[in-house]
């Protein structure tokens, strides 16, 4: 066996795949659930405890979206995604808190990056000596926090002030970054790639997060309409409060029915920046998440309540809740029914063409 043979074993052997897919979409699609169960529920769980005077919800929402934990939560649902090893995976607490705390607000990205190689490393030589437990933590942790403190800072910073210029350029030109991010976030939201992540990874927030709302509401609930015939109250629950991605296969057998709702994210993203200054101020994560258990509009309403504790804005208003009723349910429903009409006349979209 050649040394490039070896080499392939070795890494087979390992689990360590070296593809867009694994990185792109496994990690990345996992980092989105450790930010759910860390972040999101901690801010939504702070929210309630402030609105209802309960004090135990607020304590536990305050530990569970504290940059430690959030950091952690990450780190260890990348290393499961990445197939990691228990000494492996439990050594990601560190790896993950120290990449989210020296990343500062682009941590996300520090710690999605820290933790791949991280649990490569670990991966490679685990189970390779007899003192496995005193190995595998001791190049997880050098790796991964050596790196954090070595490329953390500007990592989180190059990200941040990415997603700092999109927030600038939204409240600039709205009408045309309404567009764009609306329709970009909310195909990535439909493809097997994680919307959510991306948005927190570059912390899209304000108009530019009002309008990625509306672009992943309108491929959800715009999807969910559409396929009814087809689906059914099921389709409307699973594509409306679940994810537009059970649509994926159907695209890749008639990419034609991705025009609907897509045209529809393209007119309501607009709409929300420039006729309904619409902000989502929430959490960065809920800016990718659209209707999915309405964590959307949950992460809508805590920016509001956030703000006005800050100082920021006034009460909450009736016209309010009507932008996030319109943008996020009504618009994108009407919409796309009414798109899809003539393309099924046409017959760009046939029966059975949204069966899932």
């Amino acid at each position: 066996m050649n040394p490039e043979q070896k080499k392939q074993s070795f890494l087979a052997r390992k689990n360590i795949v070296f593809s867009a897919k694994r990185y792109g979409i496994d990690a990345l699609g996992a980092m989105a659930q450790g930010l759910f169960a860390s972040l999101l529920m901690g801010t939504i769980l702070d929210t309630l405890g402030t609105q209802t005077g309960i004090v135990f919800f607020s304590e536990v929402g305050k530990f569970a979206k504290s940059a430690e934990v959030v950091g952690a939560a990450m780190a260890i649902a990348i290393a499961r995604a990445l197939g990691a090893p228990p000494l492996v995976l439990f050594s990601m607490v560190t790896v993950g808190a120290s990449a989210n705390v020296l990343g500062g607000a682009g941590g996300p990205l520090a710690v999605l990056l820290m933790s791949a190689v991280a649990t490569e490393f670990g991966k490679a030589v685990s189970g390779e000596t007899k003192v496995d437990i005193l190995v595998t933590p001791f190049v997880t942790l050098t790796v991964g926090v050596g790196l954090s403190m070595l490329l953390a800072p500007s990592v989180g910073a190059a990200a941040s002030s990415v997603g700092a210029i999109i927030r600038w350029a939204t409240v600039q030109r709205p009408l045309l970054m309404g567009i764009v991010i609306s329709v970009v976030v909310g195909m990535a939201l439909t493809l097997p790639i994680s919307s959510a992540a991306i948005c927190f990874a570059l912390g899209l927030t304000g108009l530019a997060g009002g309008a990625a709302v509306a672009g992943c509401c309108a491929q959800m609930v715009g999807f969910a309409v559409m396929s009814f015939p087809e689906n059914g109250w099921g389709g409307i629950l699973s594509q409306g409060l679940g994810t537009s991605m059970l649509q994926m296969g159907n695209i890749v057998k008639n990419p034609r029915i991705w025009i609907p709702p897509t045209l529809a994210s393209a007119i309501t993203g607009p709409i929300a920046t420039c006729l309904f200054r619409f902000e989502m101020n929430g959490p960065p994560i809920a800016s990718g998440m659209g209707t999915c258990g309405l964590v959307g509009q949950i992460g809508t309403y805590t920016g509001w309540v956030s703000d006005i504790a800050a100082g920021l804005r006034g009460p909450v208003t009736g016209m309010d809740w009507a932008a996030l009723i319109l943008i996020s349910f009504v618009l994108p429903a009407v919409l796309t029914w009414l798109i899809s009409v003539p393309l099924r006349r046409r017959g760009w979209i046939r029966e059975g063409d949204l069966k899932l």
